[in-house]
């Protein structure tokens, strides 16, 4: 029977002993009052000016990275005496393992793997501890600058878009599956119109730039042009969301918490139901659509895989924009120039350019590896695209051939919308959270979800209004609601 070698029953020791610290750690740190520490208590004992919620939520943050460094300093010094230990034997010249005579440059490879296999998990663990410590500091952040104000509650399915009127009334516009797009007060929250021409699924909508119209974009292969007239309620006073937000941990919901669609509130509003004008040529489902500068021609993309330029006056099809490999998922256009911008399922987003009535040139970029779910412009040349492949990227017009930003995420991004006056990114994500980014891919925040307030679904778009007092970010869901934000941009860049 072979002998087992002192190196490998220093190993297996060695194994054992980081098992059974790792076990006492993770009991540690299951037990948030185990241990109060005196530091502690001489903080309480001193006077402050701070209240006793924020103060006592502060205490327990400096606790808990206080025990997350003092679990990584007893690890760390464990593996540090398991390398030392496991190089001192493997070093050995002549050392017998495994029953086997190693030479010494064998010796020298697997001292060296096996330094470099407890120097990755050092590598690991300071990461992940880390990483839990920067995350309840950016939760505080995020509900100190970004309160939810108002939810926008009728919609019997879904909420793909979510829009915000360029005019007066300024008014906020939802786009369902339920084959229905809803005007809202967003003081109130209450349904002002409710379009029902469609006869599938509203996958968009978009406000004209000087007027009462909205275009509305649909699964029953057309695209809408229609008119409204509202007259604002007045004004609810808002309540006081600071108590609600304060000690509020982010929670896992269930499909079951979801808005009770029984209550309609869009039962009572005027319908709108037939178009000004519907715009026809697709074969497919036309999943968005858009204004072009001017408000006299408008855009959609389909998932015939082509994009369509139409006269809006006379619903003539003026160029049909080919070239893509598979299905459209979005198209938007320049706020003053006319450019239009088409992503699809390809990996792909292209650039067309109707600013010469005589040349009408494509750019194609590439640089995702997934569906391209949505590219929009911002002020500049600069275009922000998001994918299926959970990242954004931030690209110049004038440069193609690579992006001159990147972010990472963890979940795939849906139709994103940047703050152009602050250039600040709003990321919408399959996992139900909604992250704001600069353009130079720094994360800025994360909108507060929990138990009682945030998207309990998958989170589809997003809308800014800049200039709006009460609410300046809007989100939809799959949860059939949408939800204005109060996000205090001064701070928000403060702490950046």
């Amino acid at each position: 029977m072979p002998t087992e070698s002192g190196s490998c029953s220093a190993a297996r020791q060695a194994k054992q002993k980081r098992k059974s610290h790792s076990l006492s750690i993770r009991r540690t740190n299951s037990s948030e009052q185990e241990r109060t520490g005196l530091p502690r208590d001489m903080l309480e004992g001193q006077d402050s000016k701070l209240p006793s919620s924020v103060r006592s939520t502060l205490l327990e943050l400096f606790g808990q990275i206080e025990r997350e460094f003092e679990n990584l300093y007893i690890e760390n010094l464990e593996l540090r005496r398991e390398v030392e230990t496991l190089n001192e034997r493997l070093a050995a010249e002549g050392q017998a393992i495994d029953g086997a005579e190693l030479s010494k440059g064998q010796l020298k490879t697997k001292a060296s793997h096996s330094t470099s296999q407890l120097s990755q998990k050092l590598k690991t663990t300071y990461k992940a501890s880390t990483s839990k410590i920067v995350s309840s500091f950016k939760t505080t952040t995020s509900r100190a600058v970004c309160q939810l104000v108002k939810e926008y509650i009728g919609h019997r399915d879904g909420i793909w878009d979510v829009s915000v009127a360029r005019t007066q009334p300024v008014v906020l516009g939802t786009a369902s599956a339920d084959h229905t797009a809803l005007l809202w007060s967003i003081e109130t929250g209450r349904s002002l119109a409710k379009y029902t021409g469609h006869v599938g699924s509203v996958n968009s909508i978009k406000f004209h730039p000087s007027e009462q119209l909205a275009l509305t974009a649909s699964g029953d292969q057309t695209a809408h042009v229609w008119r409204y007239a509202v007259q604002l309620p007045a004004p609810q006073p808002a309540a006081d969301s600071s108590q609600q937000l304060c000690g509020e941990d982010e929670v896992e919901c269930s499909d079951k918490d979801e808005p009770d669609a029984d209550a309609d509130a869009s039962s009572d509003c005027p319908t709108i139901r037939a178009p000004l004008t519907s715009l026809k040529s697709h074969q497919g489902v036309v999943i968005a659509a858009d204004w072009l500068v001017g408000g006299k021609q408008a855009v959609t993309a389909s998932w015939d895989r082509t994009a369509n330029l139409y006269d809006v006056e006379t619903s003539e099809l003026v160029h049909s924009l080919t070239g893509h490999d598979q299905e459209l998922t979005h198209c938007c256009t320049h706020p003053t120039q006319r450019l239009v911008v088409t992503s699809s399922r390809d990996t792909t987003f292209r650039l067309w350019d109707f600013r010469d009535p005589s040349i009408h040139s494509v750019n194609v970029f590439q640089g995702h590896t997934d569906t391209v779910t949505s590219a929009v412009f911002t002020v500049g040349d600069n275009v922000v695209s998001g994918s299926d492949d959970r990242t954004v990227k931030v690209w110049d017009l004038k440069n193609m051939r690579s992006p001159i930003a990147t972010i990472r995420t963890d979940s795939a991004i849906n139709r994103i919308n940047v703050c152009v006056g602050q250039k600040i990114i709003a990321l919408p994500h399959d996992n139900r959270q909604v992250r704001l980014f600069d353009m130079s891919g720094v994360r800025l925040a994360r909108l507060p979800r929990s138990s009682r307030q945030g998207h309990r679904r998958m989170v589809c778009g997003s809308a800014w209004s800049e200039d709006h007092p009460v609410c300046n970010l809007f989100t939809c869901g799959f949860d059939r609601q949408a939800i204005g934000w109060n996000i205090n941009i001064p701070a928000l860049l403060q702490e950046k």
